[in-house]
């Protein structure tokens, strides 16, 4: 029996718990952080919410994993995840690219400003609960989940870093290369979920 997908009851119910916590702030953290992309013109901004959106995906992929009846294949979960991360930097750098070619410069975002200075706090903490959780439980897919919750939190001080400096100094283009550096995190957790690494695969 794989203890990575059969946890006890106890050990799942504090799995269960992690990834219900994280589904309910990756959703409100994809949603603020699309809706300030679109309205403040932010590349940046687009690429910490695609990333908010594969976290989401992954987030779930470990919930089921603990459901035993669920038919979850969680080798093609994490293909689909790898693949949707690949698409969504080719978005990133499309976006990027036409800003600079048409001259639209990224607005200030508070609303952008807040959910990455928020995600700064709650990220780490979830990271550090799913990586003691996952040392407790044996569970490889939430150890391997707690590196795109550390992750996140570092594409967030990127983000934030570009937002804030467009905001204070209107240094535009620091929003579009604030997207670039994040468009490397994209790929290698793309190459990571097509492998299986950063999915919920047991």
């Amino acid at each position: 029996m794989n203890i990575a997908c059969s946890p006890p009851t106890n050990a799942a119910r504090q799995v269960a718990w992690l990834q219900v916590v994280t589904l309910a702030w990756m959703l409100i953290e994809c949603g603020v952080s699309v809706y300030g992309a679109i309205s403040s013109h932010s590349p940046a901004l687009l690429a910490f919410g695609a990333d908010s959106l594969v976290e989401l995906l992954s987030a779930t992929v470990v919930l089921l994993a603990i459901v035993p009846s669920f038919p979850l294949a969680r080798d093609r979960a994490a293909r689909l995840t790898g693949i949707l991360l690949f698409v969504l930097a080719g978005v990133v750098a499309l976006v990027t690219f036409l800003a600079f070619v048409s001259g639209v410069t990224a607005e200030t975002s508070c609303s952008g400003i807040v959910i990455t200075l928020a995600a700064l706090v709650v990220m780490p903490v979830l990271a550090w609960a799913k990586r003691k959780t996952a040392r407790l439980t044996n569970n490889r897919a939430l150890a391997a989940d707690a590196v795109q919750s550390a992750t996140c939190a570092y594409l967030a001080a990127v983000t934030l870093a570009g937002l804030a400096i467009n905001a204070i100094w209107h240094i535009h283009w620091v929003d579009s290369a604030a997207a670039l550096l994040a468009l490397p995190i994209l790929v290698i957790e793309g190459r990571r979920a097509l492998r299986g690494e950063s999915c919920g695969c047991c």
